[in-house]
């Protein structure tokens, strides 16, 4: 064995003892919920207006001996699940394993699974079966429909029958017909964006960068903090783009002002993977969080 995977062999075993001590000897991981009454009135006009239900609602181990207290058992098993995948995340540091392989996998499959119900209902059912359908939508799923809208708009028979031939995709002899949809949903997608892209962006840019070199504040006073930002945008810009400007010759001035450009670059990269780190340590940090504090219950 490696002296690297013994390293770490010792290490998963002794954080496995921890965790199995602090679970049996501190009675963490469990999860106390009382029952709170929750009323309601729809606003659909011929509904019931009035409904109630009960909800629970978590409490912190503290209150568990007051009444009405109980153990929450699902959402313990909730909690145990959580952590468990978490665990086994975290499991990618020892190797490619089976229980990363398996819990990223399912992972992968509860984000599409979740992703597809929640377009379902907030996507087609409103946009599509609300629209070919209106009287019966607002029959079974209560959508808020005005009289204007009563009447079924034919027009979204072309997206109901793109969605079907996407579909086909899943069929060997027909997967060729999903071609279309695909290609008419990879365009507009494209469209939407360059469209988004040039206002939020490239014109975003342009008029970020239109400044004076000298600031004056209202009373006429010289504002030598933003002169001198706006001074270090302008040059920084100008610099950058002469970097890329290969159509002379990078000798003389221009060899030293797109050096400057390559400066400025390299800190904005760097500030860009530095932004990037803070929030992966970000994740890291909820989680640890999670574990210590939700999981084990000790107090960070």
């Amino acid at each position: 064995m490696k002296q690297s995977t013994l390293i770490w062999t010792i290490l998963m075993v002794a954080g496995g003892g921890f965790l199995l001590f602090q679970t049996i000897d501190k009675k963490s991981g469990r999860v106390y919920v009382r029952e709170v009454p929750v009323e309601a009135k729809s606003s659909v006009e011929g509904a019931e207006q009035a409904i109630e239900w009960t909800k629970e609602q978590v409490v912190p181990e503290a209150e568990k001996d007051q009444p009405g207290v109980r153990l929450g058992l699902s959402r313990t098993i909730g909690l145990w699940v959580a952590a468990f995948c978490t665990l086994a995340i975290f499991s990618f540091l020892y190797g490619d394993n089976p229980v990363y392989k398996f819990t990223e996998s399912v992972f992968v499959g509860v984000s599409a699974g979740y992703a597809m119900v929640v377009a379902f209902w907030s996507e087609i059912i409103p946009n599509l079966f609300g629209k070919l359908f209106p009287v019966e939508a607002k029959d079974i799923f209560f959508l808020d429909i005005k009289d204007s809208e009563m009447n079924a708009n034919l027009w979204y028979l072309i997206p109901l029958a793109m969605s079907v031939l996407l579909l086909l995709r899943l069929s060997p002899k027909g997967s060729w017909l999903a071609r279309w949809p695909l290609a008419f949903f990879i365009g507009a997608t494209a469209g939407i964006r360059l469209i988004s892209y040039l206002e939020a962006d490239f014109v975003g840019q342009l008029q970020n960068t239109i400044m004076p070199f000298v600031v004056f504040g209202s009373d006429g006073s010289w504002q030598i903090v933003e002169s001198l930002k706006n001074t270090i945008i302008i040059v920084g810009v100008v610099s950058c783009m002469v970097y890329f400007f290969f159509s002379i010759e990078h000798e003389g001035f221009v060899k030293y002002v797109s050096r400057l450009g390559v400066w400025f670059l390299m800190v904005t990269f760097g500030a860009s993977f530095a932004y990037t780190v803070m929030g992966r340590i970000a994740l890291l940090s909820g989680r640890l969080d999670f574990l210590f504090h939700n999981w084990l219950g000790i107090g960070l």
